[in-house]
This record gives structure tokens, C-alpha cells and sequence, in this order.
């Protein structure tokens, strides 16, 4: 990328709190900030293909509003600060493509409630970031608009599906973006990247308008550069939605009253299954660095069991797939999206618009979840799949019951190759081996950056009990006072 003014520079090295802080005191505008943004996304694409919408003409008019409203004394605790959507979120009057020719050409006619409540909050959507199709996958390499670049090395892959959000927030195009995490969507391209990736409990943030993949798993969630900026975004996006049915009426605490608080006493769990034959060697000792940094703050590190962690990725991929073919039915080319030219009937319209409108994987997995739906399967597969989940969510209740937090790895090794691992799906899916439970139990969990190995990031996974956001948080800005990964940046997009 090409250099660019001082100004420019210090601007978008900035997260979401100290853009904030310097709108307020008058140090910059939006307007500048906004425009120095598209212009580093738009030279950054032909590498890293972070982005497949950008919304540049109502950003800056966006940010206009916001100057306004700023200079008056009266915006919201996000007003003027830009924010890029990962594209599974439906917004108005925008392409919604979910990363899938199905989708190619779909103009969302409203607004997802996370997008909603965002921009109620004065944050501009800058564009729609690049994804799996429908969010399946590990390596936003099933997008039908190409793969996106790991900003560290653009021949890796950022992870997936949410791979062009985090791409776009280590690369420094902006501050903060949206994901979703249904099996380690958020939290694994988050390790890969060096980013702060945070899915929060199931039921926390709304689904309304998040355009769904396996509906008892999906949830949306932040990718920021420090565990305040996704304290900020996470106070937004949060709280109770009569329009979801799997939304929770919790209250919403205040996220960043919490940070500050000493790790004193803090019972960090750590589970033997996570240090396993499977982890790569130097990201272990990235992973136990961090533990004893936070053993150093007052937190006492306890060996905790999860013995059935090792059915999580086969309950997983029954349970996903059997959700998936359910929700990918409606998508038969009479209602929206693609429709296949000259169809001979209603057969022919139905079978040529899903084979030609849909990716390898997700046909995939459309077939593995419509046979384990079957008749004869369902008690052999499905039913079975949802009793190992209710185990795994039993160890994690025994767990925390006597820990307040589960630490250990992300990913079991950094950034792999674009293409690496693509010819065997089950290499990829292994790749999730870390973040699963925690769907599977609809937990809280987090990636923060703790160190590098060979030049590439690793990520310190964080996992609490149901509601625990404010907890996990406030453990993971304890550790950021004492290190700087978080604000180490990509060399080509310092």
C-alpha cells in the first residue's frame, strides 16, 4: 500500500475509544476519518479482498450527519465511528450476499437488528466483508467472490467464515467490524489475524436479520483490536429483541465499568484435553506465557476436565449440517435469489437454481444434514449428537463450578495456506477443535492476541459461563495492560 499522510497514518492506527475520544475533543472529524478508510480499503483490495460492498456514498454522507450532530453536543456513544458488517447481516437497501452466487444479487429490504442498533448508536457501516457462503467454512475460501488474504501474509488464510471482518481489522481498514460464530466463526480468524474476536452467550445479542446457517448455534458477535473497543461495540449490539424467539430478556450490564477490576483471586481453568498431541508446539508455549501472565495478576490457574470434549466436532457436524439443510430449503428460486435461467418445470427450477446457486461446501453439508434427518437415521445420528451435547454442556457446568473462567488455546496452529487444506474437509473442520463447546453449550467466548509464532499471530482463547461477558472482558484487558499484541500490526499495513 501506497504511504499516506501523518494525519491519515495516526487515524487509522486508532481503535474504536480513542477515535471516540478525539471526535469529542475535536482533534479530527469523521468525515476525515471515514474518507482516509476508503481509501485504504480500496487500495488494500486487490490483495487481501477483505470487502464485497462498499457503501463509500452514504458513509461520508453518514459521516457528515455525525460531525454535525458532534459539534452540537449530542451523539451517541458510537457517533462518527465507521464499522464494516460482516455479509450475512441483512441491511437495508444494501447487497446482502452471504458470500453465495445464491445471493449474488439481493438487496436486503431492512435492517438486521445488530445493524439496527449499531446505527442508533451513530456507528457508520463502511461495507459488507467477504465470508464463506452462508458462514460454512474455516478459511473464507468457499466465498463465491474468492478467498480473502490473511494481512500478515497474503498467500494464508485469515480463517473463517467471518475471515474478511478480521482481515479488514488487522489490516487497519477499520476500527471494529461484525461476525458471527456458529462453531468458532469469530474466535478462530481472530487467533489468525491477531484481532479481538468475541462471541457472546447464545441468546445475548439478536438474530433477527442475521441470515441464518444452524439456528440453535449461530451468534453474532464483535472483532475489534482490544477488549475495550469489543466492550464499546458488545453495549450496543446487546439485549433483549421481541422479534427473535431465541433472544434473552438479561439486562445488559456496562461492559466497560468492569474493565479496571483486579484478576485477584480469579480461578482460571485450564483443560488437559486443550494441551493435547494435536496443538502445535510453540503455540502451546504462547498459550502457557499468557496463563502465567495472568497467574502474575493475583489469577490462580486450576486443571479442569471436560471429558467428552472430544465428541464436539462429531456432534458438531451433525448437528450443523441437520440445521443447515433445514434453513437452506428456503432458498428455491421462486421467492429471492438465484434463479435458474429457463427451467423446463418445477423440478427443473427447484434442482438447477440450488445446484447452480450454491458452493461445494454448503451442498455438502445441505446432504449430510438432510440424511441424518432421514427416516431410520434421525435416532441413530441426530438424536444421539444432541445427547453428546448436552454432555458437553454438562462438563462445562461442572467446570464452572469451580472455575470462572476456561483459558487455553484458539486454533491448534497459526495461519495455514490458501488451498492447504481445502481437497479434505475434515483437516479444516479440525481446525475448530478449540471453539466448538462453546457453541455447542451457547457460551461466551473470546481470541485474544498472546504472541507470535514464525512471524504469524496466536490466540488466547477465553470461555465463561452463560452471561459472563463482562467477566471475560474485563480478564482480557487485565492482560493487555501487560503486553502489547494487540496493537502489533501487519508490517504492509502499519
Amino acid at each position: 500500500m501506497t504511504a499516506m499522510s501523518d494525519k491519515s497514518t495516526q487515524l487509522h492506527t486508532m481503535g474504536l475509544a480513542e477515535l471516540a475520544q478525539g471526535l469529542r475533543n475535536g482533534e479530527f472529524s469523521s468525515r476525515e476519518i471515514v474518507s482516509d478508510l476508503l481509501g485504504r480499503i480500496v487500495a488494500s483490495q486487490p490483495d487481501l479482498n477483505s470487502f464485497i460492498t462498499v457503501t463509500a456514498d452514504e458513509a461520508l454522507a453518514a459521516a457528515d450527519l455525525a460531525d454535525a450532530a458532534i459539534a452540537q453536543g449530542n451523539g451517541p456513544a458510537l457517533c462518527g465511528l465507521p464499522i464494516a458488517h460482516k455479509d450475512i447481516f441483512c441491511t437495508r437497501d444494501v447487497l446482502t450476499t452471504c458470500g453465495s452466487r445464491m445471493l449474488e444479487n439481493f438487496v436486503a429490504p431492512y435492517d438486521a437488528t445488530v445493524v439496527e442498533r449499531l446505527a442508533n448508536a451513530g456507528a457508520i457501516t463502511i461495507g459488507k466483508t467477504n465470508m464463506d457462503e452462508f458462514a460454512m467454512g474455516s478459511s473464507t475460501e468457499t466465498s463465491y467472490f474468492g478467498p480473502t488474504g490473511n494481512p500478515w501474509n497474503t498467500k494464508l488464510s485469515p480463517g473463517g467464515s467471518s475471515g474478511g471482518s478480521v482481515a479488514a481489522v488487522a489490516a487497519r481498514l477499520v476500527p471494529a467490524a461484525t461476525g458471527t460464530d456458529t462453531g468458532g466463526s469469530i474466535r478462530q480468524p481472530a487467533a489468525l489475524t491477531g484481532t479481538v474476536g468475541l462471541k457472546p452467550t447464545y441468546g445475548r445479542v439478536s438474530r433477527y436479520g442475521m441470515i441464518a446457517f444452524a439456528s440453535s448455534l449461530d451468534q453474532a458477535g464483535t472483532i475489534t483490536r482490544s477488549a475495550e473497543d469489543a466492550a464499546m461495540l458488545l453495549q450496543a449490539m446487546a439485549g433483549f429483541d421481541e422479534r427473535d424467539s431465541t433472544s434473552v430478556n438479561e439486562p445488559v450490564p456496562d461492559y466497560r465499568a468492569t474493565l479496571g477490576q483486579s484478576l485477584q483471586g480469579l480461578k482460571v481453568g485450564i483443560v488437559r484435553q486443550h494441551f493435547d498431541a494435536g496443538l502445535d508446539e510453540q503455540c502451546a508455549a504462547r498459550v502457557k506465557e499468557a496463563l502465567r501472565q495472568l497467574e502474575s495478576q493475583g489469577a490462580s490457574l486450576i486443571e479442569v476436565d471436560l471429558p467428552h470434549l472430544d465428541l464436539s466436532v462429531p456432534t458438531y457436524y451433525v448437528v450443523a449440517p441437520a440445521e443447515c439443510s433445514s434453513n437452506m430449503s428456503r432458498f428455491d428460486g421462486v421467492r429471492f435469489g438465484y434463479r435458474a435461467k429457463n427451467p423446463v418445470d418445477l423440478m427443473d427450477l427447484y434442482c438447477r437454481s440450488r445446484g447452480e446457486g450454491f458452493g461445494a461446501e454448503v451442498k455438502r453439508r445441505i446432504m449430510t444434514g438432510t440424511y441424518v434427518l432421514s427416516a431410520g437415521y434421525y435416532d441413530a445420528y441426530y438424536l444421539q449428537a444432541q445427547k453428546a451435547r448436552q454432555l458437553i454442556s454438562n462438563d462445562f457446568e461442572a467446570a464452572f463450578a469451580k472455575v470462572d473462567v476456561i483459558a487455553g488455546p484458539t486454533t491448534p496452529t497459526p495461519a495455514f495456506a490458501i488451498g492447504a487444506k481445502m481437497d479434505d474437509p475434515i483437516t479444516m473442520y479440525l481446525n475448530d477443535i478449540y471453539t466448538i463447546g462453546a457453541n455447542l453449550a451457547g457460551l461466551p467466548a473470546m481470541s485474544i492476541p498472546c504472541g507470535f509464532v514464525d512471524k504469524l499471530p496466536v490466540g488466547l482463547q477465553l470461555v465463561g459461563p452463560h452471561f459472563a461477558e463482562a467477566r471475560l472482558l474485563n480478564c482480557a484487558h487485565q492482560y493487555e495492560l501487560l503486553t502489547d499484541w494487540h496493537r502489533q500490526s501487519p508490517e504492509a499495513y502499519s
